[in-house]
């Protein structure tokens, strides 16, 4: 299985890929780096990757998937309410694909503050 390492800030988050095309897409363009945006209780920042909206793309989201939003060619991990979020739930700005699961608990990234680098890195290459 294929394991990757985020880093946003002083952050680190461990996630497994998923079979999809936009997980091949994303492990083909690693190393990616860029800067944190926050939405609310998201943080999403841009990928060097295109990809359609995969069939099972959806708006609400689970915390803990690692999605990413083909409107905005940009990885969004949520890990709480957004700004267009109902009651209990984490909602993306429209159909995000889903292409990884995070291993550690994505509500650590509420330290993460806008303008910082984050990377995502093959996990085996962090050893």
């Amino acid at each position: 299985m294929r394991e990757i390492v985020i880093r946003a800030g002083k952050v680190a988050i461990r996630a497994r890929l998923l079979e999809t095309p936009t997980a091949e897409r994303i492990w083909a363009a690693l190393p990616i780096h860029a800067e944190a945006s926050l939405w609310g209780h998201e943080v999403y920042f841009s990928a060097p990757v295109s990809s359609e909206t995969e069939p099972g793309a959806r708006e609400v989201v689970n915390a803990g998937e690692i999605a990413f939003w083909p409107d905005g060619e940009a990885i969004a991990i949520g890990f709480g309410p957004t700004p267009l979020s109902r009651r209990g739930e984490i909602r993306m700005a429209s159909p995000c694909n889903i292409w990884a699961m995070a291993l550690d608990d994505v509500s650590r990234l509420k330290g993460v503050h806008a303008g910082e680098g984050v990377s995502i890195v093959d996990a085996n290459l962090e050893a």
